[in-house]
């Protein structure tokens, strides 16, 4: 039986925003595997993204929740090639008022050179960004107003947006919280603890035993979660002082 389970976003809480860099939360990952606690990666990346910084990080063990909790991946899971969502929403996309499509600019709106300056990424890690299964990510270039309408005209398809750091995501409503409960009640874990930075972890947040919200200077706030943990640093530097913390007051 698992009696703690760690469920972490990436970007801008184990990942620096502008680097991607994970070095300052070392001490706390070693930690957890001197524990052997579970860290479930639970973030907006594709399976594409995932697989490679979960070997990386020594977590291939473990499941991860990908595209915002559209999807998973298994311990050791290839990345599935069924895309019907993604295509489905791409195809939604095209339905609604072209007036309002043109203010969205989705990952398949971009190529990959345009990506890697939106993000910042190596052209060989937005190439795997792009290999999307569940969810488009993109950004919205209209007023407040326009963003409302864009968000009505596709909840008429049963199509949800959620805003991230960078990015609005569209999906068909899964989230973070849904892999969370689903590993959790698969793991037997009588407790969880959940970090994240942005609006599309306060599901996440909500669902876990306990909350703790990394400082990021750069995306909106996850907004109220009763009982959170708020780091005064940023990033993997915050993740690390709050996953040090909990692992001396508690006992997994």
């Amino acid at each position: 039986m698992r009696r703690l389970i760690v469920f972490t976003d990436l970007d801008g809480t184990l990942l620096d925003h502008d680097t991607y860099d994970y070095g300052s939360a070392l001490p706390a990952l070693q930690a957890l595997r001197a524990r052997d606690i579970p860290l479930i990666l639970a973030s907006s990346k594709t399976g594409a993204e995932i697989m490679p910084l979960r070997a990386e990080l020594q977590l291939e063990r473990w499941p991860a929740i990908i595209e915002n909790g559209a999807g998973e991946l298994a311990p050791g899971e290839n990345v599935s090639t069924n895309d019907s969502d993604y295509q489905k929403l791409r195809s939604i996309l095209d339905r609604i008022p072209k007036s309002l499509r043109n203010l969205y600019r989705g990952f398949g709106d971009m190529s990959v050179n345009e990506l890697v300056e939106v993000t910042g990424l190596p052209a060989q890690t937005a190439e795997l960004a792009m290999q999307r299964a569940f969810t488009e990510p993109g950004l919205f270039a209209g007023s407040a107003a326009e963003k409302e309408q864009f968000i009505d005209e596709l909840s008429r398809f049963g199509v949800s947006v959620r805003e991230g750091g960078r990015f609005q995501t569209l999906s068909f409503g899964r989230t973070k919280a849904d892999g969370l409960q689903r590993i959790a009640n698969s793991m037997q874990a009588t407790r969880t603890v959940a970090l994240g930075d942005a609006p599309n972890d306060r599901d996440m947040l909500l669902a876990a035993t306990q909350a703790v919200i990394v400082r990021n200077d750069h995306a909106s706030d996850p907004g109220r979660v009763p009982g959170a943990i708020r780091t005064k640093l940023a990033g993997p530097a915050g993740w690390n002082e709050a996953v040090l913390a909990l692992l001396e007051s508690t006992d997994p």
